[in-house]
């Protein structure tokens, strides 16, 4: 008998593994942040707040940088690729904030997107190999390696933190608001796609 998900695409499971819940909200946290971020404008990727320097566009380019590091780095121990060869990364602390400003909305949506798809192979290559409880590369200074677990965990905390400030910075460029995209939301720019 085949079923019809009836639920959007970036619901998570009622009742599924571990790893499907880690996952899924990991995708609803992504879904959310870029259905918060969608179909703006360079001056609404630039828009800030009187009390906060943070915008959109800087949000795309830190989660993006996130999602390669995540992936790359703490995964395995590799350079972030391709996409940040030549782009200025670790020049200072804020750098993807602040050099957001110069980038076009496409470039911001395409290094966003771009990121997110190149994560969700990685990990799922690894998920792949074994679970949640292997080591990674990322470990503390006396050598304890870090699970798959907890880079995800941590990844979702990212999110948490960061969909919390688009929420409040999307408000104040044209009023959209809202927890999850509404039914049948699919977006507009870049190529962004549902894991």
């Amino acid at each position: 008998m085949t079923t019809t998900r009836t639920d959007p695409p970036w619901e998570p499971p009622l009742d599924g593994s571990e790893q499907e819940h880690l996952l899924g909200a990991l995708e609803r946290l992504r879904a959310s942040f870029r259905f918060k971020a969608d179909g703006l404008d360079g001056a609404g990727l630039r828009h800030q707040i009187p009390s906060s320097s943070l915008t959109i566009g800087g949000l795309l380019k830190h989660l993006a940088l996130i999602e390669d590091f995540y992936s790359t780095h703490k995964l395995h121990g590799e350079p972030l690729g391709d996409a940040w060869d030549g782009s200025g990364v670790g020049s200072s602390d804020e750098w993807e904030f602040e050099s957001a400003a110069d980038d076009a909305p496409e470039q911001l949506y395409e290094l966003y997107d771009g990121a997110v798809e190149r994560s969700r192979q990685r990990v799922g290559a690894v998920l792949a190999a074994g679970g949640l409880g292997q080591p990674v590369h990322a470990a503390t200074p006396d050598g304890r390696h870090a699970s798959l677990r907890r880079l995800l965990l941590d990844l979702v905390e990212e999110y948490g933190r960061h969909a919390g400030h688009a929420d409040i910075l999307r408000e104040a460029v044209d009023g959209v608001v809202g927890e999850d995209p509404p039914d049948g939301w699919s977006p507009a720019s870049g190529r962004f796609t549902f894991a």
